[in-house]
């Protein structure tokens, strides 16, 4: 498996550490993970905690849990809950307790007040509408709003007033003032406090007046010593604001922000915006789907910590934005699960064979082992029956090309067992099949067949009817016919209708009592997880993790 050292001593980041060092600038190394409160956890974020642990563990410093709780009309304590529990799952422990930016809001108040002081922060009355109008664009500079050169002393008073709660939500808000002139938009006197009369999870009804994130961030971060403040590539600008914040307020420590390329997946989406569209269109059935590219989605789906670990050591850190295909997530989990993942043989298209020329009564217990290269992994028992099930897409009434499985008239051979020929096709007033009947051939266990008229080609996979136990198989499929939806896409305009297809089949009875994995390959099939969560004692379901993307001839 791929070590976090070799990933972390290739990237650009741990250049700038080694400087660092070198030049003896820090004593301990500082890192940490900052998640906002208003969403699960998504594989984005996996990249960045690893890259921030992983600095931490190399180099014997610490790093640490930040909750970015500044917005608290986003935010529920369950997103909290979730993200220590995805960090705990992933296998990576935070140092010291668990902080939180709420926690420095009496500090932040006061460096605002320092800011009002030295005239370099005022009260504005615009709408968010209006100061998003003045502000201009790339192209026009932005406009002085009528209220930037107010008193400081009446901006003092304005900002207790809003402390206090004595203005209505959204009537006024602390600005910096810095230049509307700025090439750099975030720099045209952005928005340090607003008011918002909202319950906090953290300090109940204390504020009434929230920091923003390019205010709070980069003073959370100087509070608690973090030396290397990493975060991706679209906040690249908002480095310019994070240290002018930090060289106009009386705070002793500077750290320094460094951007990285943003982990965007091929039909894959991220952003918590759509994601909670497609949970208000029952588009999915919540941030656990396995569809979703949440940590509780793909865990959901049966990728593992490692396999997810894996997948963001080995693309690395850059600077440059890129796309990764989805099989290249995919060959993570497949790497993992080719080793550990016991065989079954499944049936998710029911089609029932009759042995005709098989007694009733009669069973052949076969031993089979639970893994073709791995003997260590034991063996288990199936039994051949009169009446077992194939797959209905493995029997075809009439001959076609390439196609080397069961047809009337034709042999094939039975994973582990016999060979069988259809004789007779049953069907209902419908033309359905109903059942095959065939007969065979009782020398053929483990016997190849290499006669010019006798040689059998086709494999199939099967079970016993006597031994079988129901089971419901959702195979999951790109939710999104587009490559690379952008966060501007109407994204329902782009959904695969069939993202997720419903099977009612079989499983081999104690399958699950006999095996403490939950992992399996399905033979023929692919990989698949139980769903513990949503499986009860009448119904299991098995999430397709992926196809073996072997196409039966």
């Amino acid at each position: 498996m791929y070590k976090y050292n070799n990933f972390y001593k290739k990237n650009f980041i741990f250049k700038i550490i080694e400087h660092d060092i070198k030049n003896k600038k820090y004593n301990l190394i500082c890192t940490r993970f900052p998640p906002e409160p208003n969403g699960y956890l998504h594989i984005g974020h996996i990249k960045s905690i690893c890259l921030n642990f992983s600095i931490a563990k190399f180099y014997r410093g610490k790093c640490f849990l930040r909750i970015d709780d500044t917005n608290p009309s986003t935010e529920n304590i369950k997103y909290i809950k979730s993200i220590k529990k995805d960090l705990i799952w992933l296998g990576f422990k935070w140092d010291q307790n668990i902080k939180y930016t709420s926690s420095y809001f009496n500090i932040m108040y006061k460096y605002a007040i320092d800011l009002i002081n030295k005239n370099l922060a005022y009260i504005d009355e615009l709408s968010i509408e209006n100061i998003r109008n003045y502000r201009g664009t790339l192209l026009i500079p932005g406009i002085n709003s009528p209220y930037r050169d107010r008193p400081i002393k009446e901006n003092l008073k304005l900002f207790e007033k809003m402390r206090l709660g004595k203005f209505p939500e959204g009537s006024l808000s602390l600005r910096a003032k810095i230049d509307m002139k700025s090439k750099i938009i975030i720099m045209r006197d952005p928005v340090l406090y607003r008011i918002k009369f909202q319950k906090h999870h953290q300090t109940n009804k204390k504020w009434c007046i929230y920091p923003t994130y390019d205010f709070s961030h980069c003073i959370s971060d100087a509070i608690e010593g973090i030396t290397h403040s990493l975060c991706t590539l679209e906040f690249q600008d908002n480095r310019i604001l994070y240290n002018w914040i930090l060289d106009h307020i009386s705070i002793k420590n500077h750290p320094k922000q460094y951007e990285f390329s943003k982990l965007n997946i091929e039909y894959g989406i991220t952003s918590k915006r759509n994601i909670n569209i497609l949970i208000k269109n029952k588009i999915v059935n919540g941030w656990d789907d396995p569809r979703l590219l949440t940590i509780s989605g793909l865990r959901r789906k049966g990728y593992t910590a490692l396999s997810l670990k894996n997948f963001c050591y080995r693309i690395g850190v850059t600077k440059q934005n890129n796309t990764i295909e989805m099989s290249f997530l995919e060959s993570c989990i497949k790497l993992e699960l080719n080793k550990l993942a016991p065989r079954a043989m499944a049936i998710l298209r029911p089609l029932k064979i009759i042995i005709d020329n098989f007694p009733l009564e009669k069973k052949i217990k076969l031993i089979v082992p639970n893994h073709p290269k791995n003997k260590e992994m034991g063996y288990k028992n199936i039994y051949f029956t009169k009446e077992i099930y194939i797959d209905i897409l493995d029997f075809s009434e009439f001959k076609k090309k390439d196609f080397k499985r069961l047809i009337l008239g034709g042999k094939v051979r039975l994973r582990y067992a016999f060979v069988i020929k259809a004789k007779k096709i049953i069907k209902d007033k419908n033309n359905n099949i109903l059942c095959i009947h065939c007969i065979y051939y009782n020398n053929t266990l483990g016997i190849k067949i290499n006669t010019k008229e006798n040689k059998i080609k086709g494999i199939i996979h099967w079970i016993s009817c006597l031994y079988t136990q129901p089971a419901k198989f959702y195979l999951y499929n790109n939710l999104f016919l587009k490559k690379n939806i952008n966060n501007n896409d109407n994204i329902l305009e782009f959904l695969n209708p069939k993202s997720l297809l419903i099977y009612n089949g079989f499983i081999q009875k104690n399958l699950l009592k006999n095996n403490k994995n939950k992992h399996f390959q399905f033979e023929r099939e692919g990989y698949f997880y139980f769903d513990k969560k949503y499986s009860n004692k009448n119904k299991i379901i098995f999430n397709r993790i992926l196809s073996l993307k072997k196409k039966s001839k």
